[in-house]
């Protein structure tokens, strides 16, 4: 069948089955919310599990195990891509999708009910890790899926908006997790919160993943894959990943490559509340509010820019909010430890929320366009995960150790800049030598 030929019939199915574009979304973002919420809880509440699972005399060794505890949990993330990106591109993406938030809910299940350190010793953090690992191996292949799933559902003239709705998940995730720790920092002693109260939202999670699971056990395979799938004409990828790493391999750099400042600002902003109580000598629950301020930015900023994206152009947009970073990062933090005051804070984490928003709306298209349909999935996940895990997952253990070798907490602002400077060569070559616009 002709190139042109068969990119209209999979547009037609797509088109047809347009109704379900609402339930396909909506299966999809559950789960990537549900991440996102999991890792920003965790994130948030750093301090106190760092005690219960991490006890030490040095409050500071104590918080660094908990967060290389969760920056270890990124480190399996690649394999996790690979293993369930290969699954989707052969399989299909619903399959991948279920086995992903099944994962996730075992995962959050062994945070939520495990014991402390004082009562089953050495196996509480053993414990928290495990769980954490398998997070991240589920979560590696939750993007790609998902993201691949959305945007097959989607006709084209409305694909960069429903990917960035993928992302703006994301920032809803944030919210929630915001809000419960804005709330349970407000209404419980310090003692309740490492008691128990910290417990409680990943029981929430709990209540959501079945949710999820419903959702996706209803929505039909993407019309695109199924087309794919059932076309005995069309190229066929039996090995995904052998395919990657022998033909594929300045795509899967150059989407990593433009991914490193979302999600190394992501991640800074997940450490806020941690930096306003050991940097700025703030609340925590000031932290919180920060983090609310940037969770609401990316989930109302990013679809009207994924909006604008394709009138505006993608690359375009992304390097202007990156060039921003690398400019605005330094005196940001500046600022802010010259002025550490609850506004301060507000305003700096809110302005990081809005650049960040710009940049990443039209992000997930763009990594999803650099990859054919037979290999995207998996390109993707492996990709964002790789991202995720050496500039996202990490950050918050660079930023207290850049703080701790320089002496100043403005340190943080260095990484950002770097970030900022690999995401826009990577831009560049992606429009000059992949043509993405």
């Amino acid at each position: 069948m002709p190139a042109k030929a068969s990119q209209f019939l999979s547009e037609a199915i797509i088109e047809k089955k347009g109704t379900s574009l609402t339930r396909a979304v909506g299966a999809s973002l559950i789960g990537n919310t549900l991440e996102w919420f999991d890792l920003s809880v965790y994130a948030y509440f750093a301090v106190t599990i760092g005690k219960v699972f991490f006890p030490s005399d040095d409050s500071s060794l104590s918080l660094l195990m908990a967060f290389g505890t969760f920056g270890l949990s990124f480190l399996i993330r690649p394999v996790g891509a690979m293993v369930l990106g290969a699954y989707a591109d052969r399989a299909g993406r619903k399959k991948s999708l279920s086995m992903s938030l099944s994962l996730m809910l075992l995962g959050t299940f062994m945070i939520a009910v495990m014991p402390s350190y004082a009562t089953i010793g050495v196996l509480a953090p053993a414990g928290m890790v495990l769980a954490r690992l398998l997070q991240g191996f589920s979560a590696g292949g939750e993007f790609g899926s998902s993201t691949a799933f959305m945007m097959e559902h989607a006709p084209q003239k409305k694909r960069v908006f429903v990917a960035s709705l993928q992302f703006a998940s994301q920032g809803f995730g944030v919210v929630i997790a915001s809000l419960f720790g804005y709330f349970l920092t407000k209404n419980l002693t310090a003692a309740a919160m490492q008691d128990w109260g910290w417990r409680i939202p990943f029981f929430f999670g709990l209540s959501i993943a079945p949710v999820g699971l419903y959702l996706r056990s209803k929505v039909d395979e993407s019309p695109e894959f199924a087309h794919k799938a059932e076309n005995k004409n069309a190229h066929t990828v039996n090995k995904p990943i052998s395919h990657l790493f022998r033909s594929q391999k300045l795509l899967m750099l150059v989407a990593t490559g433009v991914l490193i400042i979302s999600t190394a600002s992501t991640f800074l902003i997940k450490y806020m509340p941690t930096y306003a109580v050991e940097n700025l000598k703030l609340s925590q629950s000031t932290g919180f509010l920060a983090t609310l301020l940037a969770g609401l930015m990316l989930t109302f900023v990013t679809p009207i820019v994924g909006l604008l994206a394709d009138r505006i152009g993608r690359i375009r947009i992304m390097l202007g909010a990156a060039i921003v970073y690398m400019l605005l990062a330094y005196p940001f933090f500046l600022w802010l430890n010259a002025n550490p005051t609850d506004t301060s804070l507000l305003l700096v984490v809110g302005m990081i929320g809005l650049i960040k928003a710009i940049y990443f709306a039209p992000l997930a298209s763009v990594m999803s366009d650099i990859f054919p349909v037979e290999t995207r999935v998996t390109g993707m996940s492996l990709s964002y995960s790789i991202g995720v895990s050496v500039f996202g997952g990490f950050a918050p253990a660079i930023s207290i150790f850049l703080i701790k070798i320089t002496g100043t907490p403005v340190a943080t602002s260095y990484y950002l800049i770097a970030a900022s400077g690999l995401s826009i060569f990577s831009l560049a070559v992606a429009a000059s030598k992949l043509k993405v616009k």
